[in-house]
């Protein structure tokens, strides 16, 4: 049996993990920001980030002698949409010796879809939402199987870039945010008139810092590292959204749980998060630690 590395390269974070058997046996994030400012170039500047962060995770993956062969790397958003993904897909299999995948924002939604259902017992019509740094990932299932998808091109980089001109954010930008919602996310409006679910699950970035901010706050603890499904409170849900929302960059890392590599974006995250709780009748919230990343491993 040898170990595999699995990674997944989102637009703000990537993410890596190192499976023996079913084991998971070392686990990693960091910033590479591939897709700050909401551009669909790769920069110079960003091709150092996210080389720097592979380089490092390349360490991690030579430790456990994993083979070349052995390494699963996915591309999203931010490679998928960059007119110039194929220079920094060369440039990483030149430095460091493996090959990146860009998916579609379909089987982005299945991985995602898959990794949750590991972590949080379904039992209800529920509307999955990932918010990544590039897209935003919706599915509507039930207990037995997906019954819609689809990716959306308004991840937290991208908002940040139309709207979050000041910190704190304007009372006009979140205005003009719910305009921009109730246009974009038609096909998402029509979808759960059809389906109709009262149940948002949220995966990992901005809602693993809800998480922990609401567990500091409720029972002066981080969240269980062995526990990877939460049921978590509407109520806890308004009060972050007052915390987050309207104050600055500062008072918002100084919140107990407050994950610094979130502080910027969860902002935008939560005018989302907001619209969809207020708009699509939504009163009963979870979250799941697994997306994307445990969904690829087998």
């Amino acid at each position: 049996m040898k170990h595999k590395a699995y990674l997944d390269l989102g637009s703000n974070t990537f993410h890596l993990a190192i499976v023996y058997g079913q084991d998971v046996v070392y686990k990693t994030s960091k910033a590479a920001k591939l897709g700050l400012g909401g551009k669909n170039y790769l920069d110079v500047d960003a091709q150092k980030r996210g080389l720097e962060v592979l380089s490092d995770f390349k360490n991690h993956i030579n430790k456990y002698n994993v083979e070349i062969n052995d390494i699963l790397a996915i591309g999203t958003s931010a490679l998928r949409s960059a007119t110039n993904n194929v220079e920094f897909i060369e440039l990483i299999e030149k430095e460091l010796g493996f090959k990146i995948q860009v998916i579609s924002g379909d089987l982005e939604a299945d991985y995602i879809f898959k990794g949750i259902k590991k972590a949080v017992i379904i039992n209800s019509p529920s509307l999955i939402v990932d918010i990544g740094g590039g897209s935003v990932e919706f599915i509507i299932c039930d207990a037995e199987r997906k019954l819609w998808q689809k990716s959306f091109e308004i991840g937290g980089l991208r908002l940040m870039s139309i709207f979050m001109q000041t910190d704190p954010i304007s009372s006009a930008s979140i205005s003009k945010m719910h305009d921009f919602f109730k246009t974009e996310l038609l096909e998402l409006h029509n979808a759960v008139h059809q389906y109709w679910p009262t149940c948002l699950i949220g995966s990992s970035g901005s809602f693993d810092t809800l998480n922990e901010m609401y567990h500091q706050k409720a029972f002066n603890t981080s969240t269980n590292e062995f526990e990877v499904g939460f049921n978590y409170p509407v109520e806890a849900f308004y009060e972050a959204y007052e915390a987050l929302v309207f104050n600055d960059r500062n008072a918002r890392l100084v919140i107990p749980g407050m994950i610094p590599l979130r502080v910027d974006m969860i902002v935008v995250a939560m005018v989302l998060i907001h619209y969809l709780i207020k708009n699509l009748s939504i009163n009963e919230i979870k979250i799941s630690k697994y997306a994307l990343l445990e969904g690829l491993i087998e």
